[in-house]
């Protein structure tokens, strides 16, 4: 059995680290109120530029520029951070077997990583990379990031390097629930989101034509779909942890409340040894 000097040691420790995971789940849940608002807001708005840039190709279809290498480009959006549970192994596991499936397809990925632990997961596979982009701001879904993403895949996809652009995020259902979700960015399918309650397409009126307004809606629109992603990541990455930090917590108060019960039995241990020794003395001067 340890000693007392070393169990008060270790609650100590135990109660310094709780302190910690406290705090954190508190700050996080800071931050994911804030990102949860940001997110409300941009869905409406997100859904309703997805249904316009596929209202405006409906009855064409949207391609690769001729001879397109037959390979995607995917945006893989991590944390720089740990302490987050499981979110971003499940990130990086639901790639994988993205990937996987565009190779069966004879597609070959390249993997864009934005976050610190998809950048050094796929250095360590040695996946093909196409760039990273390590977040060093308080906040991930900057329209700066988005834009600087956006332009990226445009200009990729329009040059023929490659044939199909997506991004693989987090998406945000509750504190307690977030999903690895595969989104295809371009090429723009017509009608692939269609409004709730709505048949088909919407028909606009065009001014001054559609050939002129679809790189703008077009353009707009993957601007729209980063943004949109970063914002369901950043969400997602508070809520994992601040789950993370509340299970840390809770587990912290059972060791300390497991750490102070043998706390307990050590010192009722030394306080019979010491009776005991007295007890043993007594009747050794009684004989």
């Amino acid at each position: 059995m340890a000693t007392l000097k070393a169990i008060r040691r270790r609650i100590a420790s135990v109660q310094s680290t709780q302190q910690v995971t406290r705090a954190m789940k508190l700050v996080s849940a800071a931050k994911l109120r804030r990102a949860q608002e940001a997110l409300l807001k941009d869905r409406p708005y997100a859904e309703s530029l997805s249904r316009m840039a596929g209202s405006l190709l409906a009855g064409q279809k949207m391609e690769a520029p001729p001879g397109a290498r037959r390979s995607a480009l995917v945006t893989v959006i991590t944390s720089d951070r740990g302490l987050c549970g499981g979110y971003n192994a499940n990130l990086i596991r639901h790639a994988e077997e993205q990937g996987a499936e565009l190779r069966a397809q004879g597609i070959e990925p390249a993997f864009f990583a934005v976050g610190r632990k998809a950048l050094e997961h796929f250095r360590r596979t040695g996946a093909r990379l196409a760039g990273q982009q390590i977040n060093n701001t308080p906040r991930l879904a900057t329209l700066e990031l988005a834009g600087s993403i956006a332009e990226m895949m445009l200009t990729e996809f329009q040059s023929g390097q490659y044939e199909q652009t997506a991004v693989i995020y987090s998406e945000f259902r509750s504190a307690l629930s977030q999903r690895p979700t595969y989104e295809p960015i371009l090429p723009v399918h017509p009608g692939e989101q269609p409004a709730e309650g709505v048949a088909g397409p919407t028909e606009y009126l065009i001014e001054p034509s559609r050939a002129e307004l679809l790189p703008v809606v077009i353009q707009s629109y993957v601007e729209s779909a980063v943004f949109h992603a970063l914002l369901e990541a950043e969400a997602s990455e508070h809520a994992a942890r601040m789950t993370a930090m509340d299970s840390a917590s809770n587990n912290a108060a059972d060791m300390i409340a497991r750490l102070t019960l043998e706390m307990n039995r050590a010192r009722q241990a030394g306080i019979t040894r010491e009776l005991m020794d007295i007890v043993g003395g007594a009747e050794a001067l009684n004989t």
